[in-house]
């Protein structure tokens, strides 16, 4: 991505009022997706389903060795390499690829798909707009996200397939 795409994508979302709406989403996403794994798993606790077990172990793994590749990798975020003004703000440096925060909204919705396919079909909605939203708020490039979600669906449906 060049600054002059990053400008392109970004510029319906540079009104006040528009900019605001992209960072409370970008927060409320993220809420919504780490209120709902706590009581998925309160969920399948009391209902004594066996996938408890799993449903802890594949996201928690997961996003270890996730945290471990992208130290690795340590792409540079965009705002750090294009000449640009990022709409959602952000210090940190580096780490970039593969975004974290859509890996760990896609993880727990395939973990939703355990529950039930309405959930986790919601709960993936939410996913692809976190990562539209981190794309365009210019704090990841569009590969970070697509490689962050496509990890976690590659991930999630490898080890439920074998552990369930």
């Amino acid at each position: 991505m060049t600054a002059k795409q990053y400008e392109k994508i970004s510029a319906p979302f540079r009104t006040p009022g528009r900019t605001k709406a992209l960072k409370t989403l970008n927060l409320l996403i993220t809420a919504i997706g780490y209120a709902a794994y706590p009581l998925m798993l309160m969920y399948l606790y009391f209902m004594q389903i066996q996938t408890i077990i799993p449903a802890i172990s594949v996201p928690a793994v997961g996003f270890c060795l996730l945290t471990v590749i992208r130290r690795k990798i340590d792409r540079p975020r965009p705002y750090q390499v294009l000449d640009i003004k990022p709409l959602i703000h952000k210090d940190k440096q580096g780490k970039s690829m593969p975004s974290r925060h859509v890996f760990s909204m896609t993880i727990i919705a395939v973990t939703g798909f355990i529950i039930s396919p309405v959930l986790g079909a919601f709960l993936m909605v939410l996913s692809f707009m976190l990562a539209a939203i981190r794309a365009i708020g210019g704090v990841h490039y569009p590969s970070d996200v697509i490689v962050g979600i496509i990890s976690a669906i590659i991930w999630g449906s490898l080890w439920y397939s074998i552990l369930l």
